[in-house]
């Protein structure tokens, strides 16, 4: 995934070593690399993007897990959110075949965007289908798939209270060996500085945060971010620079903070309360950030 991950429990007598747990964790994050890398031509999903139009391949059960909420996202935000924009992450510099970042011409654009669209996926059986020469990315929501199966194994591990993180997502349970909860920082989205905007005492929930503000590149004057409107096959343009959701999963969480960045500001702001999630939307302003959050949030964050 490119990036680190940390786990924090609480440890009980006859509870496994954290040596254990390393263990444990690790071969978790090398299934996930084994299946969902975009960066390894022999992950299941690297096959599967090698493959030409009209080809299946099987796949275990929590890909086509994923490829499913990939699908209920996607239909719920008409498009905007897909899991096929990887052709388009390629074209604009910030995908695994990128080869410079800079902005296409439009016919080239044209050209890939043919290849992209959640509509060309179905699932058959235990297969993976593709109608058209689509290549899958799941890097939207395979950290949170990640933090959870982390999540059940530390339960069945007789574990009751720890914070789990990989790569920025992450979920806590129980609490603290003084009776306290978890505290998690949310960061204020510069990419100079690090500074907790808020602090969040977490049980129960997954939470993820989605931005603009560290992975972009700028020509001519304009900023362009790694996130992409597959509906109109360019990276987002608008004033929401981070927003933070959290849900009773860290998929869900990983999901719909993408989603809502992807919408922006005003959109994702009437979907976050169409659809009571609870979310932190971070806007910039001339001269810094302003920030709102949902009543869901509000609610959960005990304001």
């Amino acid at each position: 995934m490119g990036s680190s991950y940390t786990v924090q429990y609480v440890r009980k007598a006859g509870g496994p070593t954290p040596g254990q747990v390393q263990q444990e964790v690790e071969a978790i994050l090398q299934g996930i690399d084994q299946r969902f890398s975009t960066y390894r031509s022999d992950s299941l999903v690297g096959q599967f993007n090698q493959l030409p139009a009209n080809r299946c391949q099987a796949m275990p059960a929590d890909v086509l897990q994923l490829v499913r909420v990939g699908e209920q996202l996607s239909r719920q935000s008409d498009g905007a959110f897909d899991l096929t924009v990887e052709p388009l992450l390629d074209l604009w510099g910030f995908g695994p075949q990128a080869r410079e970042e800079k902005v296409p011409d439009a016919r080239r654009l044209a050209q890939v965007r043919e290849r992209v669209g959640y509509t060309h996926l179905r699932i058959e059986g235990q297969q993976l289908c593709k109608d058209a020469g689509v290549e899958v990315d799941f890097n939207s929501i395979a950290a949170g798939h990640a933090v959870d199966l982390i999540v059940a194994r530390m339960q069945a591990l007789g574990v009751e209270s720890f914070l789990v993180e990989a790569t920025g997502e992450l979920k806590a349970m129980g609490r603290k060996p003084d009776g306290s909860a978890w505290r998690i920082a949310l960061e204020l989205p510069r990419d100079d500085l690090q500074i907790a905007q808020q602090v969040l005492p977490l049980e129960g929930y997954g939470v993820s945060t989605s931005g603009d503000y560290r992975n972009y590149f700028e020509e001519n004057g304009q900023r362009y971010s790694h996130t992409f409107d597959a509906r109109l096959g360019t990276p987002v343009a608008h004033a929401l620079a981070a927003v933070t959701v959290l849900a009773p999963t860290a998929l869900m969480a990983d999901g719909y903070s993408t989603l809502l960045l992807i919408l922006g500001p005003e959109q994702g702001w009437r979907f976050a309360l169409e659809h009571r999630i609870a979310a932190v939307f971070v806007n910039r302003v001339e001269g810094g950030f302003v920030s709102r959050a949902t009543p869901a949030f509000n609610s959960i964050a005990g304001k």
